[in-house]
């Protein structure tokens, strides 16, 4: 993931636009893209903030994790379960609309897998 550009650059741009220069200027004078710098000035001028906002993290799976109960419970019941039953589960049990990627994220989360077969020795004869 790319990095946000410095506090300093952003007040840099935002300086010489306010000092009279338009936002493509700004951005060819300081190396940036023009629709960073028109995006800066935009944020800049709604909130009076020049501060990036935050890059990447969960932001999300807590809404999950309210149901954490009743998904282990039912995987509990029912070891062999798929992820789709899950997701039906939820949304009828529940009232909640998950998609089966989150779904496999919350065992993942949790070191939880299921195999569906058993360990086979290996065979010279035939590729496994």
């Amino acid at each position: 993931m790319a990095r946000a550009y410095s506090e300093d650059l952003r007040r840099r741009v935002i300086a010489a636009v306010e000092a009279g220069a338009s936002c493509r200027q700004a951005a060819k004078r300081h190396g940036i893209g023009e629709s960073t710098a028109i995006r800066w000035v935009s944020r800049w001028r709604r909130t009076g903030s020049s501060e990036a906002k935050p890059q990447g993290g969960d932001r999300r799976s807590h809404r999950l994790e309210a149901h954490a109960g009743l998904i282990l419970d039912a995987v509990e019941a029912r070891s062999d379960i798929t992820l789709a039953e899950l997701v039906e589960l939820l949304r009828e049990r529940a009232g909640a609309h998950f998609a089966i990627g989150t779904m496999w994220r919350f065992f993942r989360r949790r070191v939880i897998t299921v195999k569906k077969r058993r360990a086979m020795r290996p065979s010279r004869s035939a590729r496994m």
